[in-house]
């Protein structure tokens, strides 16, 4: 019998793509997050870029769960419940819209773990983008690879492990319930088809989640828009988060954040007061 693929194999893979920021994008970005539309000449909003290199992958390309099945650029990895759980950024200049944008993508590290929970694949990849030939950002992604839960009690959860100690609150805090609608926008926006985020039943009889899951990205950008709502001038140079644990729809997200020299530590909590995302911004 062939023995499966090694995950393994696929370090020091790379990847090119190109897309050119679609001029509509910040004003719809704006509209999700509540915001009014920014003036046309403002610099693009620091992770806008999320809404581009959009995955354009046919139908029948996808998995059960609705993403994009593994073996093409990303490893392998045989485990099928995957989540993004934590990046680093640093913006070197905001993105320009109309302009095309080149990405180099490389898988830098494929590692396997044993969780709470089962045995997990953990998968960095790291992304250049250019325009013009310039450096505008580099991001490094943190993907989480693990086993299907075989019960709700098993259902994927606190990515810490122990009880956590309370948190004090932020110097600035905000609290909003995600609903399906802001969960569906999301995904309508980053054209994601992760069934977790908008298909209650299988999120709930097939991946064991108590509801629709929130998306890291979305967390992080809520996160990221609630220090520029106090700091609206900032230029932001670096942006780093983890996930911690899962946020679902119909629960309070509340979100914290607490200036420091050159930045702010950020938060976001669940209605428990259990940290669901960390995060850290550098800002001049």
């Amino acid at each position: 019998m062939t023995p499966p693929p090694d995950p393994g194999d696929r370090e020091g893979r790379s990847e090119e793509a190109e897309d050119t920021p679609d001029p509509g994008s910040p004003a719809a970005l704006a509209a999700l997050l509540d915001r009014p539309a920014a003036d046309a000449a403002a610099p693009l909003p620091p992770l806008l870029h999320w809404l581009c290199f959009r995955p354009r992958v046919p139908r029948g390309e996808l998995g059960p769960d609705g993403h994009p099945r593994t073996g093409g650029f990303l490893p392998p990895v045989e485990l099928p419940r995957r989540m993004w759980g934590g990046g680093e950024l640093a913006f070197a200049a905001p993105l320009r819209t109309g302009v095309p944008v080149h990405r180099t993508s490389v898988i830098a590290r494929v590692r396997r773990r044993e969780g709470r929970s089962g045995p997990l694949v953990l998968v960095t990849v790291d992304h250049t983008l250019r325009q013009n030939g310039a450096s505008v950002l580099t991001e490094r992604q943190d993907l989480v690879y693990r086993a299907a839960p075989t019960a709700a009690a098993d259902a994927p959860g606190d990515a810490a492990g122990a009880e956590e100690e309370e948190q004090p609150p932020g110097r600035w805090r905000r609290s909003l319930v995600p609903d399906p609608v802001l969960l569906f926008q999301y995904s309508a926006l980053t054209f994601n088809s992760h069934r977790i985020h908008y298909d209650r039943p299988y999120a709930r009889e097939e991946e064991g989640y108590p509801g629709l899951v929130v998306h890291a990205p979305l967390t992080a950008t809520l996160l990221l828009d609630h220090y520029l709502r106090h700091r609206p001038a900032a230029h932001v140079t670096g942006f780093r988060f983890r996930a911690v644990r899962p946020a679902f729809d119909g629960h309070a997200l509340v979100l914290h954040a607490t200036p420091v020299p050159g930045g702010a530590r950020l938060r976001a909590a669940d209605d428990r007061g259990r940290t669901v995302m960390s995060a850290e911004v550098d800002a001049v």
